[in-house]
């Protein structure tokens, strides 16, 4: 079934289309060079993100994975390895990045329920000064974590962790592409959840449906050093403007309403739960992602093709596992759409 303007697209907030608003701001946008630093657009937009997660500065970035793999490459001296969590999106989903491109090997950690990393195994994995190992020189953090359920990590818990970084002389880099769920979800202010943290990325089209790009803060001389790492990488641009535009307006029109997706992840995930064979964490539904177990003899792609007749799109993950990413194109309607397709669906094949 061919998307179409009634399709209920759960594969990823990513799949949010820009708004009306922001496709008017994307015509009209203010230009110049950014990578001359030039385009008035997007420094609007570097200085309100850096204000609003309270760094020194911020570096608009196609995307969250070069986000994520500059920021490494900033921070952390060439060899050195890199502690991240073992279902973190740097780890799992990023290609590899850091030790294909930017010569960090990356150790991982077990994560918790929640999407945490215990402090104590960040102690124990921090290499001795031995010539025999490779000096350990980042500490990657997630948040909201993707993997457990877009778990909304504490500004506590953060801290914590990165305190033990900072005591051995280890940067820490947070991988925020979700930071603004955390922050609605927890009541608490971006900037005390990045405080812990030397460098953030954070993403303007998960979640806030801009059409491309994230930001990467943190100290002015990182940022300054950052931007000769994504000219390296193909990531410096033009007349970016045009893109910085959309995520103006996302800031004003999407953000303040993140917490209506959580409301209705809420009512999507609890409506599941009660489906015999489905089974859903319901304590790690916390902010737009609802993840579902599936009995056996069902698949997440079988799910997947049976729901699309009925205009409802997810995300298969894994064999027994699938993921719904709420977003502002998802109603209350929808939502109610869904469980229905969801309901018929299991009742045949249960």
């Amino acid at each position: 079934m061919p998307l179409t303007d009634k399709t209920l697209d759960y594969r990823g907030d990513w799949a949010a289309l820009p708004t009306p608003a922001m496709r008017k701001a994307m015509a009209a946008a203010e230009l110049g060079n950014d990578m001359s630093a030039e385009d008035p657009t997007v420094n609007r937009l570097e200085a309100r993100v850096a204000e609003m997660l309270g760094k020194e500065g911020a570096m608009f970035v196609p995307s969250g994975t070069m986000g994520n793999l500059i920021g490494i490459m900033a921070l952390a001296p060439w060899g050195t390895e890199m502690l991240v969590g073992d279902q973190s999106h740097i780890f799992g989903a990023e290609q590899g990045g850091a030790a294909a491109l930017a010569g960090h090997p990356a150790r991982p950690l077990p994560t918790d329920r929640f999407g945490a990393i215990d402090p104590a195994y960040i102690a124990a994995a921090i290499n001795p000064d031995d010539q025999h190992y490779a000096r350990t020189g980042l500490l990657c953090l997630e948040n909201t974590h993707n993997v457990r359920g877009g778990t909304a990590i504490p500004a506590a818990r953060i801290e914590v962790a990165a305190a033990v970084a900072r005591a051995a002389g280890i940067p820490v880099h947070l991988d925020g592409s979700r930071l603004w769920h955390a922050a609605v979800a927890l009541e608490t202010p971006l900037a005390d959840l990045a405080a812990p943290c030397d460098t953030v990325q954070v993403c303007l089209s998960k979640g806030l449906a801009a059409p491309v790009g994230s930001m990467l803060a943190g100290p002015r001389d990182v940022i300054a050093a950052a931007r000769r790492h994504r000219k390296m990488l193909g990531g410096a641009m033009r007349q970016a403007g045009v893109l910085a535009a959309a995520g103006l307006v996302a800031l004003d029109e999407i953000l303040p309403r993140l917490g209506e997706d959580h409301v209705r992840a809420s009512r999507l995930a609890k409506g599941i739960a009660e489906l015999p064979g489905l089974g859903v964490d319901l304590e790690t539904v916390q902010t737009n992602l609802v993840y579902v177990d599936l009995p056996p003899g069902l698949s997440g792609s079988t799910l997947d093709e049976r729901l699309r007749p009925h205009g409802v799109f997810i995300g298969a993950h894994e064999p027994q596992r699938i993921r719904f990413a709420l977003h502002y194109q998802i109603d209350d309607a929808g939502i109610e759409r869904t469980l229905e397709a969801m309901r018929q669906i299991m009742a045949e094949v249960t």
